[in-house]
């Protein structure tokens, strides 16, 4: 922590010593400078201040989170225990899912299901077209429509099992002076039979990948190896002679029971007419939160199936109204404790006004290439930063997990209409960066956002190039847009007579736009030929403290400092996938319209790289050696060996993380691609709320024979007498 305020002392004192050398070479001894040479060095001024706010919001961060490491104290499990033999939250777990391999979303799936929550719902949202268009698209749903099932069928027995030991017991009233040595003997057995259940389990399981190996080292069997040591406590207590009360043993019983209760489902919004079909994550998740608390018949109309609100007793669909919402990633996995801990501190009084607690996520261990190494390294040197802005609470929510109090999002509830369909919404849809925009709509309405200082989530790092690029170039979409609403929350709490911390204005507005200004800075110090004279020795000590940071908490990340300079050469590498998702943030705050969600691909083959993104870092790699040539022929070495060090780097990228051979191919595939497009045939998937409203009549029609609809729901299409036949066609009429 002294080397950090160290390193923060160092980069402001360079800072300031390279502005001093730079009014002195470019007023005091060079007046004759033109008008052009000024505002050139002006310029190259503005970036290398902007790159050293990035730095030192960078070391601020990491700052913050050895503070908070420092003072955190894990809740002992004996509060826990105590805590959930009074009170049992409500909770669902939401998994998004859109065209996901099987075998990743069971992963997940489990991970949700085996955390020690008793009557814990888990439902699987898919989002998949209800129409396949080819072979590959029908398998994806059916598997993911079979998946909930599959694995409810694989938790049935056990939570049958363990579940009558737990009823037996607590039928059984028995009191402290009824038990006996047997009787700790007996829940030993009932311990130990629910390890060696989930042993196997693990044992037997398909392991694909290193996610597989994951969740079964440490997901399944660390749930066993739990057990196992509650197991040996209790044996031990009882060659001692101790007999433990009632109340303490049933609250075992009830553990092992709770780790297999749980329900399963699945929902698919676009089964559904009366539901957005929006394409992006967060109006899958808002169409099944909006159905939550309510009940609703299920109707086959001429516009498709619809939703009808009803009372509980005549439902098709009722849908409980839980404590906590629950996201997760449907290629994130979640630790045996996640949702006891957070949970938890949810239901303390001092977290009263706290709507989201997560912790950000961390990549997979032991990843099978280089580049998915890298890129897993920024993830947890992320996970660090994220658990410092909570110092200066300006944490974000970072969707790949989270725990959110539904009162929260009620409190942010808006309500559309489509048509004659209410339409309502909880998490922000105006970005594809969802989580960050609803992390600044719950603070502008007084509740917090919490990051909890421990690991407790993993989530997949892309493993190939092009997935990657899909990834970051939605990352880096959608900040600027949010950047203006930053004023909104320092109105809102001038209005409640409450103060903004500056550090916290500071660290948001850099979150939210510092992957702009460092990706144009960069290029124009790399490309442009500014003055060899606005080059000093200075700046490498205002970088210096940066990377000398970032390589010790490599380190302490469990990665190698000099990764460092693999992580440096990733982000030249990603400089046309930052820019472009700059241009999208400018073009959609201009507009006004709405970001276009694209999912990152997780599966096994490889992804094409995008053409733009695979050709810039070879022309790059041209413009960096033509600089380096002219300037050695000028006997401008100091430039040269800069821009050459950083060619290399991007050289080292180029062959060692996006690849040769492939990013070459995906170069010629693509340039024959924009000379021949093949156009797929558009299959008609039924009206949906959008494309209804542009025919009133359909509108008109339903909103007519709502009644019928209800009445219809139990008989026969044939037998229902609805007037004359209508068709789409015939409106136009």
């Amino acid at each position: 922590m002294g080397a950090g305020r160290a390193a923060i002392v160092v980069t402001a004192v360079a800072w300031l010593a390279y502005v001093v050398v730079w009014v002195d070479r470019e007023f005091l001894e060079h007046n004759r400078v033109t008008p052009f040479g000024h505002l050139a060095a002006e310029t190259y001024l503005a970036m290398v201040t902007l790159l050293t706010v990035s730095s030192m919001a960078y070391l601020i961060s990491r700052q913050g989170y050895f503070y908070r490491a420092r003072a955190h104290r894990r809740t002992p499990r004996a509060l826990l225990d105590d805590f959930y033999d009074k009170s049992t939250p409500r909770v669902t777990v939401l998994v998004p899912s859109y065209r996901e391999e099987s075998h990743v979303v069971k992963a997940t799936l489990l991970s949700a299901a085996l955390q020690r929550i008793a009557g814990l719902e888990v439902v699987l949202l898919i989002d998949d077209p209800p129409t396949t268009r080819s072979e590959k698209e029908a398998t994806l749903l059916s598997g993911s429509r079979d998946l909930p099932g599959e694995v409810q069928a694989i938790l049935d027995e056990p939570a049958r099992r363990f579940g009558a030991q737990h009823r037996a017991f607590v039928e059984r009233g028995a009191r402290d002076k009824d038990l006996s040595s047997s009787d700790m003997d007996d829940l030993a057995d009932c311990m130990e039979g629910a390890a060696r259940w989930l042993q196997t389990f693990a044992d037997d399981y398909p392991v694909a990948d290193h996610a597989d190996s994951f969740l079964c080292e440490f997901v399944v069997k660390s749930v066993a190896a739990s057990l196992l040591v509650d197991a040996t406590a209790l044996r031990a207590a009882r060659e001692s002679g101790v007999v433990l009360s009632a109340a303490r043993m049933a609250h075992f019983y009830r553990r092992v029971w709770a780790t297999f209760d749980v329900r399963l489902t699945s929902f698919e919004r676009k089964l559904y007419a009366s539901l957005s079909h929006e394409p992006n994550k967060a109006s899958n998740l808002n169409s099944y939160i909006s159905l939550m608390g309510r009940s609703f018949i299920d109707v086959d109309t001429e516009v498709g199936r619809l939703l009808v609100p009803a009372e509980n007793v005549e439902a098709d669909l009722s849908i409980g109204d839980p404590d906590y919402v629950v996201t997760l990633d449907a290629d994130s996995l979640l630790m045996p404790e996640y949702l006891e801990r957070l949970v938890y501190q949810m239901e303390q009084p001092h977290h009263a006004g706290v709507a989201v607690i997560q912790t950000p996520y961390s990549a997979y261990p032991n990843p099978a290439s280089r580049l998915e190494r890298i890129a897993g390294a920024t993830t947890d040197l992320q996970h660090l930063l994220h658990q410092g802005l909570g110092h200066y609470d300006a944490e974000f929510w970072v969707g790949a997990n989270a725990v959110i109090r539904k009162r929260a999002l009620n409190a942010i509830e808006r309500v559309e209409h489509l048509g004659n369909w209410e339409i309502r919404s909880y998490i922000s849809d105006r970005t594809v960066i969802e989580d960050t925009e609803s992390t600044v709509e719950l603070r502008v309405r007084d509740w917090a956002v919490e990051n909890y200082p421990e690991r407790l989530a993993y989530s997949a790092t892309p493993p190939d190039f092009g997935s990657l690029c899909i990834q970051r170039r939605r990352w880096a979409t959608g900040g600027l847009v949010i950047l203006p609403s930053l004023w909104a929350l320092v109105r809102a709490r001038r209005r409640r007579l409450q103060q903004t911390r500056l550090e916290e204005l500071f660290l948001r507005a850099n979150y939210l736009s510092s992957i702009a200004w460092t990706s144009l800075s960069l290029i124009a110090i790399l490309t442009l030929p500014y003055s060899q004279l606005l080059l000093t020795p200075v700046l490498i000590a205002i970088v210096a403290p940066y990377f000398l940071a970032m390589a010790s908490d490599l380190r302490y990340c469990g990665y190698r400092r000099r990764d460092v300079v693999w992580i440096y050469a990733l982000n030249l590498l990603l400089l046309a996938v930052n820019i472009t998702g700059t241009i999208a943030s400018l073009i959609q705050l201009l507009t006004g319209g709405k970001g276009t969600f694209v999912r990152t691909p997780k599966v096994r083959n490889r992804t094409r790289t995008a053409l733009w993104f695979a050709l810039v870092p070879y022309l790059l790699l041209g413009l960096v050696a033509l600089i380096v040539t002219v300037d050695a022929q000028r006997h401008h070495w100091l430039n040269a060996t800069f821009v050459g060090l950083n060619g290399l780097c991007l050289l080292l990228g180029v062959v060692f993380l996006m690849g040769v051979v492939g990013s070459l191919s995906d170069i010629v595939y693509q340039a024959f691609q924009m000379l021949y497009r093949y156009e797929p045939e558009v299959v008609d998937v039924g009206p949906t709320p959008e494309t209804v409203l542009a025919n009133p009549a359909v509108a008109d029609w339903t909103s007519v024979l709502q009644p019928a609809l209800i009445d219809r729901r139990s008989a026969p299409r044939e037998n229902v007498d609805l007037g004359p036949t209508w068709s789409p066609a015939e409106s136009e009429g």
